[in-house]
This record gives C-alpha cells, sequence and structure tokens, in this order.
C-alpha cells in the first residue's frame, strides 16, 4: 500500500435538502438541461439515485427512473452517471453503477437501461465492462448536441436466487 491515506467514497441518497448538488453537477458534466421530471423521478426512484462523496466533496452521481413493464415487471433507467474530470479511476463511477445492479438484483428487476451518444466511447467502453450491450441505434435523440444520435445500451441481470 502507498503512503497515501485513503479518502473514504460514500454514496448519499438523494432528498430535497441535496437536490441542488446533483443540479450543480449536471451543470458541470453533461451538455443536456434537464428538466423538472428529470428531477421528480430522480427523487421518487429513492435508493435508485445516489450522489457520490469524495470526502465530503460531491462529486458524482447516479440518477434513475423506474419504468414499468408489462405483467408489473419493472425496468431502471438509468437517466445520467457521471463523475467529475478530477476524480474519474477511483472506482466512483463503478461504485455507483454495482450499487444500482445490486439493487436491481435484490428486487427482481431484470433490466436496465440507458442512452449514450454516438461518440462517447469512454462510456461506452465503461457499461461494455458491466455487461451491457448496444441494443439499438436512435437517430436524431438529441436535439442540441453533434452527433445527435444515441445508442440504447442495456444490461438483462441474471437474479441472485434467495
Amino acid at each position: 500500500m502507498g503512503g497515501g491515506r485513503e479518502v473514504p467514497i460514500s454514496l448519499e441518497g438523494l432528498r430535497d435538502k441535496n437536490l441542488m448538488q446533483l443540479k450543480k453537477l449536471n451543470t458541470a458534466l453533461f451538455p443536456v438541461r434537464y428538466n423538472d421530471k428529470y428531477y421528480a423521478d430522480a427523487l421518487a426512484s429513492g435508493d435508485f439515485t445516489k450522489l457520490a462523496y469524495y470526502g465530503d466533496i460531491c462529486v458524482g452521481s447516479i440518477a434513475c427512473r423506474l419504468e414499468k413493464k408489462e405483467a408489473g415487471a419493472v425496468r431502471v433507467y438509468i437517466m445520467t452517471l457521471g463523475v467529475l474530470a478530477p476524480y474519474r479511476g477511483l472506482g466512483i463511477g463503478t461504485r455507483l453503477l454495482n450499487h444500482v445492479l445490486e439493487l436491481c438484483s435484490k428486487q427482481n428487476i431484470s433490466e436496465t437501461y440507458l442512452h449514450v451518444q454516438t461518440n462517447n466511447e469512454d462510456a461506452i467502453n465503461f457499461y461494455k465492462k458491466f455487461g451491457f450491450e448496444i441494443t439499438d441505434t436512435i437517430k436524431n435523440y438529441y436535439t442540441n448536441i453533434t452527433p445527435p444520435d444515441c445508442y440504447v445500451v442495456t444490461k438483462y441481470i441474471t437474479q441472485s436466487k434467495k
């Protein structure tokens, strides 16, 4: 082990009192502006939306929406997952994504998916490491960014046996 001390990474649930931190993170991380519905969905998803802290600095987040499918099944849509550039490579994004995937497994949710801009190779490679696959391409998904196309990236989760 190195001589540096370990800085703890902690995850905290999204609540009204820290919603502004998610808004500030999204402004810094993404080329898209999110509306009130996004934030309402993030709050409504409960444990599926988390802020990541490096020490006591909010440096990343994952925000999800739970979607009902036919026959009462639920799938998880990852609306955003991001970590501020200086804090990438420390396992924070991995910790956030693993948190959601473990919740899916515990709650018998067999599908999670997201949209990724077609030129975002870092994100595509990140998700592929976790078993996500490109399942669709949507032309002109984004209105104000180039390229406007996105991939639908999906992971089917095997359920843990109780």
